[in-house]
């Protein structure tokens, strides 16, 4: 499998990319695409898309999910998004769009493409990249979870004035990569219907992003 990542993170990242790990990680990969693409998410094409729509320069912000959704159709590599065409809308991504138009009175938007965000310096970056269909998980605890710290540690030595949300034990397991003295870090429950209600509703991430970036002379996001 060739690995088509956007240049400032390739060069970043070559060090990570020539580890076994790596190598093996990426031989699991391709051998589960092989035996059954139509089941594995998102499309190959569309595995390091969240570092190819945003470049390392380029990241503002920093929203960190689990795994890539396991519905056919779902995923295409930015976490918590979905294609524009997905009907209704995963519940968790529909509990973010609902505390953004509780904090921001934006409106909730006609599809739940995320790509308007990537492409204003949010990574959507997942901790595990790829996944079976319908099997949460299954290609965790492979090399994801490793790459992808090397990825947050990259923003936090090159980045500064950079929104970490970490919404989720999963996502919080990554704050020790980062420094909270030149980095803003937001911590909440996870937004899906089992803990929203405990704590994501109402935490006003998406208003008190912007109010930072402002601080540090950085564009809001327009969310």
């Amino acid at each position: 499998m060739e690995i088509h990542i956007e240049n400032s993170w390739k060069e970043a990242l070559a060090e990570e990319i020539q580890k076994p790990y790596f190598s093996n990680l990426i031989d699991f990969v391709t051998n589960e695409y092989k035996q059954n693409a139509e089941a594995i998410f998102p499309e190959e094409q569309f595995m390091f898309r969240a570092l190819n729509e945003c470049a390392l320069s380029e990241v503002k912000v920093v929203i960190l999910g689990q795994d890539p959704y396991p519905t056919k159709g779902h995923a295409h590599g930015l976490c918590f998004s979905v294609e524009p065409n997905v009907r209704p809308f995963p519940k968790s991504l529909l509990n973010i769009f609902k505390e953004i138009e509780n904090d921001i009175q934006h409106a909730i938007p006609e599809n739940g493409s995320l790509l308007r965000w990537a492409r204003q310096g949010v990574l959507l970056l997942n901790s595990v990249l790829t996944v079976r269909e319908g099997q949460a998980d299954s290609h965790s605890k492979k090399g994801w979870e490793q790459f992808t710290d090397a990825i947050i540690s990259k923003v936090n030595e090159q980045n500064e004035g950079v929104v970490y949300l970490l919404w989720g034990s999963k996502a919080q397991q990554k704050i020790h990569f980062v420094n909270q003295t030149k980095n803003l870090l937001l911590e909440a429950v996870h937004p899906s219907p089992l803990s929203a209600y405990r704590g994501f509703f109402g935490c006003k991430h998406f208003s008190r992003t912007n109010e930072y970036l402002i601080s540090v002379g950085k564009d809001p996001i327009h969310w």
